[in-house]
């Protein structure tokens, strides 16, 4: 029994030495990637950045098909505020994983314009199986005036903590306009650049970044008054506002009803015909009204997590 328990001792402290490696290891590549964001950050360069993945996410009006893979446009014509940013994250091993992001958060203000930017940045650290490194893109939609002052007025916004987020819609129809009855206080979408196992923004938060509002506004605004409108909407920030502007304008007239609704429990409800979240544009099965088809599977992390078509999204040329 003793040379048993020796053996086990062993083993487990070869594990150990093996987790505490894979952790540094990790924590290395986020704080290497990290400051190589930080050296090119600037708000023009993020409001770029934002409206370009803006862009992979709603419908291209020269293709209006592409609507039906798209955030849908009741939700952004219902959203009262816009975070878009990008996330690196990392690990290695069976411990620690770390994520480092940046982007900009813009609001609805009362006569349908949209603020003026404000920097954010987020982070975070997971604990279990996970392996692998990626660059992520999100956009988390705020369906609420308590989303968008939770984050004015704090400075920062907790996801899964201050506030809820559930997978969001895509898609047209009645089904993306149900979505929004009783909305979650955020819709969360979200596209990968890389290989990893899982998803999620719960536990993420979202920190105003001082610094870089400070440069560009050449004083130190805090969020509350970027967005609250306050200080006028830059030029820096038009190609954001346009691409906004222009998925609220697509005509979804003629489109079939297909939309993908992520519910509560991990599944979805189609809403006439099923949407092939493969990329392809037929209809999974049947083509009248009521025909629910095959329905597509929830993410590979399971439950609410944000769930985006990548491929189909980022292909709207034909």
């Amino acid at each position: 029994m003793a040379n048993y328990l020796a053996k086990f001792q062993s083993a487990a402290t070869k594990v150990g030495i093996q987790a505490t490696a894979f952790a540094q290891d990790a924590g290395r590549q986020i704080n290497e990637q990290a400051n190589l964001a930080r050296a090119g950050f600037s708000l023009p360069k993020e409001c770029e950045k934002a409206a370009k993945i803006l862009e992979a996410f709603v419908a291209n009006p020269d293709h209006p098909d592409s609507a039906l893979n798209s955030i849908p446009k009741a939700v952004l014509q219902n959203a009262k505020g816009l975070a878009v940013f990008s996330v690196i994250k990392a690990a290695q091993g069976f411990v620690w994983s770390g994520r480092a992001g940046s982007g900009v958060v813009i609001a609805r203000l009362p006569d349908g314009s949209w603020s003026a930017p404000s920097c954010i940045a987020t982070g975070g650290a997971g604990f279990g199986l996970q392996i692998g490194a990626e660059i992520s893109d999100f956009v988390v939609v705020m369906n609420s005036e308590d989303a968008v002052r939770s984050f004015a007025l704090a400075g920062n916004l907790t996801i899964g903590g201050n506030m809820s987020a559930a997978a969001g819609p895509i898609g047209v129809g009645a089904g993306a306009q149900a979505a929004l009855a009783h909305p979650a206080p955020m819709f969360s979408y979200s596209r990968s650049k890389g290989l990893y196992a899982g998803i999620s923004l719960d536990g993420s938060i979202l920190v105003e970044r001082k610094d870089a509002n400070k440069e560009f506004y050449g004083s130190p605004i805090p969020a509350a008054d970027l967005l609250t409108g306050k200080v006028p909407a830059p030029e820096a920030a038009s190609n954001l506002y346009e691409v906004v502007e222009a998925a609220e304008a697509v005509d979804e007239s003629g489109l079939p009803q297909q939309a993908y609704v992520p519910t509560p429990g991990g599944g979805a409800q189609s809403v006439a015909q099923a949407y092939n979240l493969s990329g392809d544009k037929a209809a999974s099965a049947g083509s009248g009204p009521g025909a629910t088809g095959s329905q597509p599977s929830a993410s590979a992390s399971g439950g609410a997590n944000t769930i985006f078509d990548a491929g189909a999204a980022t292909d709207k040329t034909g």
